[in-house]
């Protein structure tokens, strides 16, 4: 069988669905002969993630309307309606598609709309449904000049039923079976494997890696609920033990450290009891540093538990910004060593570590000199559009709608606003439960029309057993996702271990550092990374679009 696009080594579907299913070199070849025994081409194109009623009609329609029926589908990573859409992988689509005996072949679409394919095939029918007849959408009126401007017709049909994919797919339950086989396919589309994977942590024990930013003391004060308070009706506790671990900036580089890199922390701290205990945690695990005393005291978070509920949260706190000579040290001090770096990590809590001036200082001359810039920011302090040029943001959906103030449009609009405004390469949106979003440019050569073109994007679902503490999470996934870019790790790899990083973490009470056998150890065990998993599934009689 022909390469499907994108198309991993997987299990084939039937004979007789896969000799349909092609890639869009062959399909090219395709219509050349048929054209020149004198057939005619009808194309159609969508995202079909559910093949309903009303697709059927409407394709049923099209095959009438000419001697060859070619449909299009749009690939995973193009598809705009929603973080976790679609619903069926391409593979999975493109075989039900073919599976219908009207349908002559089926290809995946490499890009965001049938123009391209169009201006290839010039088909000469070309059948959108009826919602499309008055439509303004840029995208179908480009393809529709290109049909007409070749000879080619478009008609409308939808067909006598009328269901909605997306209705239908907010209808049902979540089903992790779905999640399971997407993971599977996304897998081996991207040629995330165990070796691979492992090969890249390797390389971390080579990486020069600097983290800035806030350093934090996190507590947890454990508790027992007595009572409610005889004076008012709040809850009475009794503490039972308490416990303190190095956050902030200061568990980015605990993490990167444990995953075999070598790691300088610049930060602040101030001349307390708090300081002195940071510095000593961080130099009993190899964390270089530099901490400038430049704050009253030592930002702290104290959190109260029940159990293992977190009722809670008390800051001690104060935003105290760098001033002019704090700022110039910090950006020489960088400049010092961004020679020796391979990648450099800023972690913007909002306390003042990170500021404009700073950023204004610095930001130019790493990007000349510093393979891989990363970024993130905590809560609504942070600011994320002081990050220009950085190779990878990694917000909360939350941060990143704050941030642009826009809680209205869907993901892929403002993830694309971002990278826009920030003109940065890469973006991990984090969903919380439901995993995290990788955004990627379709060029990254700004003078490339395809620079500001719609982003390509692929979910990943939550890797997470059990949810035990959420604290941490986002800093473990940045720390894991920047030594594999800095390690020439693909963006859906460093995606994979980055998510693989927060699993671990979640499943933990507090600050803790992954470290490298830990990972190695959680890969080694994932059945999507499992190449007897696909003789398994054939045993099951899963099948999966391949290549020969």
């Amino acid at each position: 069988m022909d390469d499907a696009v994108n198309g991993g080594e997987c299990d084939r579907p039937p004979a007789g669905v896969a000799r349909k299913i092609v890639s869009v070199a062959r399909l090219i070849d395709i219509a050349r002969r048929e054209r020149a025994a004198g057939r005619s081409i009808v194309q159609c194109h969508g995202c079909f993630d559910i093949v309903h009623p009303g697709h059927v009609r409407y394709l049923e329609f099209a095959r009438r309307q000419g001697d060859l029926l070619i449909v299009s589908l749009t690939g995973d990573a193009e598809i705009s309606k929603g973080a976790e859409r679609p619903y069926i992988p391409q593979e999975l689509r493109a075989e039900n598609l073919a599976a219908l005996e009207f349908v002559d072949y089926v290809t995946i679409d490499a890009n965001p709309t049938a123009e391209t394919l169009l201006d290839t095939l010039r088909p000469d029918v070309y059948v959108k449904g009826r919602e499309y007849e008055h439509s303004t959408d840029p995208g179908f009126l480009r393809e529709r000049q290109i049909v007409e401007a070749y000879g080619g017709r478009v008609i409308f049909s939808s067909g006598e039923v009328i269901f909605s994919s997306s209705q239908l797919i907010e209808a049902l339950p979540r089903s992790a079976a779905i999640d399971a086989y997407r993971l599977k396919l996304l897998c081996r589309r991207h040629a995330i494997d165990r070796s691979p994977l492992l090969d890249v942590l390797s390389r971390f024990r080579n990486l020069r890696v600097i983290v800035v930013g806030d350093v934090i003391l996190d507590r947890y004060v454990f508790c027992d609920a007595i009572d409610v308070a005889s004076e008012s009706p709040m809850m009475s506790l009794a503490q039972i033990d308490e416990q303190s671990y190095v956050g902030g900036a200061a568990i980015v580089a605990r993490h990167a450290a444990a995953l075999g890199a070598r790691v300088l922390l610049l930060g602040a701290v101030a001349e307390d009891d708090a300081s002195d205990r940071v510095r000593n945690v961080l130099k009993r695990e190899g964390v270089e540093t530099h901490l400038l005393i430049c704050r009253p005291k030592l930002v702290e978070k104290t959190r109260f538990l029940v159990d293992d509920s977190k009722v809670l949260k008390v800051e001690t706190a104060d935003q105290v910004p760098l001033d002019s000579l704090a700022e110039r040290k910090c950006a020489l001090i960088l400049e010092q060593q961004a020679a020796l770096a391979d990648a450099i990590i800023f972690c913007d809590f909002g306390y003042g570590m990170i500021t404009a001036g700073l950023m204004s200082r610095v930001l130019e001359g790493l990007r000349r000199r510093v393979r891989t810039i990363a970024a993130d920011v905590s809560g609504t302090r942070g600011n994320l559009l002081n990050f220009r040029c950085a190779d990878l943001l990694c917000p909360t959906e939350r941060e990143l709608r704050s941030t642009l103030h826009d809680f209205e449009q869907g993901l892929s609009s403002v993830a694309w606003n971002l990278l826009n405004q920030t003109r940065a390469r890469h973006l991990f949106v984090t969903l919380e439960k439901r995993g995290l979003v990788a955004f990627d440019r379709r060029s990254q050569d700004p003078s490339s029309p395809e620079w500001s073109a719609r982003l390509r994007s692929e979910h990943i679902p939550s890797f997470a057993d059990r949810i035990v503490d959420r604290l941490g999470c986002g800093d473990a996934m940045l720390s894991a996702a920047t030594l594999a870019l800095a390690a020439g790790a693909p963006l859906i790899h460093a995606a994979y271990l980055g998510n693989a990083a927060a699993a671990l973490e979640i499943a933990r009470l507090g600050n803790i550092p992954i470290d490298v056998a830990g990972l190695r150890d959680w890969i080694s065990h994932r059945p999507e990374l499992r190449k007897e998993a696909r003789a398994e599934d054939a045993a099951r009689g899963i099948a999966f679009v391949g290549t020969t």
